[in-house]
C-alpha cells in the first residue's frame, strides 16, 4: 500500500562545507562521517536525534572541496545547523563548518554542489 504525499515525513537536505584551519588539510570520508554522527548525536541527544532523523548522503561527500549533504526532517534544520557550528575538531584539526545552502529538492542541492566546485 502506497503512502499519500501529505503523510510522508517532510525533510530537507542541507550542504554543508567543511573549512579546515590548516590550509589544503583534507579528510576522509570516514573521518568526516563519524565526526558529524557523533556532535549530531551529542546535541540532539538520542530522542531527539530519533525524531530529526539526520542522514549524511554519502555519495554526495567530496574530499577536496570539504563539502557535504545531510538530510534532515524539515523541523529540525536550524538544529542541525547549530549543532554542526559548533564542531571544532575532526581528528585533531581544528575546523570550521558553515552551512551553505538549504534544498528540499536533493538534485537542486547537488547541481549547488558541483558549480560551486566547478564541476559543472
Amino acid at each position: 500500500m502506497k503512502l499519500a504525499p501529505s503523510l510522508k515525513p517532510k525533510k530537507r537536505y542541507i550542504l554543508f562545507k567543511i573549512l579546515p584551519e590548516t590550509k589544503g588539510k583534507t579528510f576522509w570520508k570516514r573521518e568526516v562521517i563519524e565526526a558529524l554522527e557523533q556532535q549530531i548525536i551529542k546535541c540532539f541527544g538520542i530522542f531527539m536525534h530519533a525524531k530529526a532523523s539526520p542522514m549524511i548522503v554519502k555519495e554526495t561527500f567530496e574530499e577536496k572541496s570539504g563539502q557535504i549533504i545531510i538530510k534532515v526532517g524539515h523541523k529540525y534544520t536550524d538544529e542541525l545547523k547549530v549543532a554542526l557550528a559548533l564542531l571544532k575538531q575532526i581528528k585533531d584539526h581544528n575546523v570550521t563548518i558553515e552551512a551553505i545552502s538549504t534544498s528540499g529538492i536533493l538534485k537542486k542541492l547537488k547541481e549547488r554542489m558541483h558549480h560551486q566546485t566547478g564541476k559543472a
